[in-house]
């Protein structure tokens, strides 16, 4: 055979083996999506993060938007590790001036909104200014960002000044103002500069849900519809959700080149075993993460039971004896292969009382009296047994765990039930039965009334049930006030409230948090109780720019002193979870204080056994 034989030979079968491949591909069974499928307990808000006021919200936004750090997936004690940040941060002048990079080459998810100058989409890259206008954006006060406290307590320079100018005159907030605490010094480097030392703000650039990069143009397509439109360079993007109901966010196809490489302890066994399977794997590993709305936790157990869900996130605490009997999964469970995990939470459930109020409030001894008896009427270890089936330890302080000033070891008051006690502050602080009716009176002698407020659900009139009986026995009249959840929130953040149960999460590794909920000038945000006490603002006010060591400890020490005297909060347990995993589901941990997991988790398609 000639030589141009074989060339058009070998051209021809060129021109013939694309066609094949196509009709192999068309012919070769479809490859099933990887679908990670579970229930969370609460309804979302926003998925605008400058306007979120949830937690739902908060984990469905971590997975669009990206900090410049993240924490690892694996790493206990956890460690930050940079997410699109080139490198780590330069802090200088005393942690007051702060400089980060942003890796070039990053890409927001596809949107209409980003166009070129002939109006055809455009890929839209990240940049340096993305993370100036995100935090800019909770100073601005047409958005009323529930977290502008917190943003305002980074001290930005002119930052405040900004919103300030902007109420008064009543203008629109001029996010073009140049100010001098923020500087672009190229396309993807920007420099803070803070009034006063913030050692650990490379935590704050640390938390996607609330301060990942936003891009200009979407915020000012979509306007006050932002909030049905994230738009991040994260490997998910929202593309169904229909509200309390259900949120489905699909892989970003646009999502950059990834590679899941997390970093567990060397003696975490599980840990090791889990990284030897899915290290150097492109992320997200799923492809779709279908999220359902289930406030009842009867409808969330059977879904996982019955296999319709993957991940039962938070056992709820009534099945745990028929689904982990001694902290081990049920046989029946277990031979379909089925995982437990039991995890302490970085949390705390308390009761706050209104330090306004003029039954409950204020720093006279008889009302500090009425308070401390309050808390040492009421049976956490009961609570624990009988409404949380075990899965709680008391809590001891403000400070919640895996945070820098928890003590495992302390052991105070705020755990002790002693309704003996709780009756000798009362009667030696004037508040006895003066007319025989078997309730108290007031050292005045007016009636003694307190009004708890709640929620309408089940669970929250069990819970009442307990804190009544409580009460009861120390001769305390105690009423319950049942409202929404917003219209508590909003009658709290005003005053307007004397008693209402909440629970806090940690949001990073450092303790400072718990301690800003007595910060004077948070007052109506974080701070519900309305706290003010001038050592508690200075101790506040010294962690704040103290870097860690051994002064800042003394000063969580002192800090946890005062909670505990003057008793504006009584804070009851930090909860244990049970979550439960089906065997399709790879790579799964609870992080211990951030909502960002679904991309270095593996489900094997199909599903789940039933």
């Amino acid at each position: 055979m000639k030589r141009r034989d074989t060339l058009a030979l070998g051209a021809a079968a060129a021109a013939v083996l694309p066609w094949r491949r196509a009709v192999a591909a068309a012919e070769a069974p479809a490859v099933a999506p990887r679908v990670l499928r579970y229930a969370i307990a609460s309804a979302e808000t926003s998925f605008d993060p400058a306007q979120i006021n949830d937690n739902t919200s908060r984990t469905i936004t971590s997975h669009i938007f990206e900090s410049l750090y993240c924490y690892d997936h694996l790493a206990r004690p956890p460690r930050l590790v940079p997410l699109v940040a080139d490198g780590e941060p330069l802090a200088e002048d005393e942690y007051r001036r702060w400089t980060f990079k942003v890796r070039p080459g990053i890409f927001f998810a596809d949107d209409p909104a980003f166009k070129g100058a002939d109006g055809r989409p455009v890929k839209r890259e990240l940049v340096a200014a993305d993370f100036l206008y995100a935090i800019k954006r909770f100073a601005d006060p047409v958005l009323k960002s529930p977290l502008w406290a917190s943003v305002e307590n980074f001290k930005v320079l002119g930052l405040a000044e900004l919103r300030k100018e902007s109420l008064e005159k009543k203008a629109p907030f001029d996010y073009d103002r140049p100010l001098e605490g923020m500087k672009l010094l190229d396309r993807h480097t920007f420099q803070l500069r803070l009034a006063e030392p913030r050692p650990r703000f490379k935590e704050n650039m640390s938390v996607p849900d609330l301060f990942g990069a936003v891009a200009r143009e979407v915020a000012e397509a979509y306007g006050d519809k932002i909030g049905e439109h994230p738009v991040g360079t994260g490997p998910f993007r929202l593309v169904q959700w229909r509200r309390n109901s259900r949120i489905v966010l699909e892989r970003n196809p646009g999502y950059r080149e990834r590679r899941w490489d997390c970093q567990p302890a060397a003696d975490d066994a599980e840990g090791q075993a889990v990284a030897a399977r899915l290290r150097g794997r492109p992320l997200p590993l799923v492809d779709r993460v279908d999220i359902a709305i289930i406030e009842e936790a009867q409808p969330r157990w059977l879904a996982f039971v019955n296999g319709e869900h993957d991940f039962l996130d938070r056992l709820p605490p009534q099945f745990i004896t028929v689904a982990m009997p001694g902290s081990k999964v049920a046989p029946h469970l277990a031979k379909k292969g089925v995982r437990g995990a039991i995890t302490l939470q970085s949390d705390v459930t308390f009761y706050y009382f209104n330090m306004d109020d003029p039954v409950i409030g204020g720093f006279e001894p008889h009302k500090i009296a009425l308070r401390r008896a309050f808390s040492l009427a009421i049976d956490t270890e009961r609570e624990i047994r009988l409404m949380r089936y075990g899965l709680a330890i008391p809590a001891q302080g403000p400070i919640v765990p895996y945070t820098t000033g928890y003590d495992p070891k302390l052991k105070s008051e705020m755990s002790e039930y002693s309704p003996a006690r709780a009756k000798a502050l009362l009667e030696l602080h004037g508040y006895v039965d003066r007319d025989g009716d078997g309730w108290r009176e007031k050292p005045d002698g007016t009636p003694l009334t307190l009004e708890v407020s709640t929620l309408p659900e089940q669970v929250y009139r069990q819970f009442n049930q307990l804190l009544k009986r409580d009460m009861d026995a120390i001769g305390v009249r105690v009423v319950f006030k049942i409202a929404t959840w917003p219209e508590n929130l909003k009658a709290a953040r005003a005053g307007k409230l004397q008693i209402w149960s909440l629970s806090s999460l940690g949001s990073g590794g450092d303790g400072q948090g718990m301690i800003t909920r007595y910060y004077g000038p948070q007052a109506g945000n974080q701070n519900f109780p309305r706290f003010k006490h001038p050592r508690m603002d200075e101790i506040h006010d010294r962690m704040t720019v103290l870097p860690d060591g051994p002064e800042r400890q003394a000063l969580f020490v002192e800090a946890s002193k005062i909670a505990i005297a003057y008793m504006p909060y009584k804070f009851q347990v930090h909860r244990l979870v049970a979550d439960m995993i089906h065997a399709n589901v790879i790579g799964y941990r609870r992080p211990a204080y951030w909502n960002g997991w679904w991309q270095y988790v593996d489900v094997s398609p199909g599903p789940s056994p039933a």
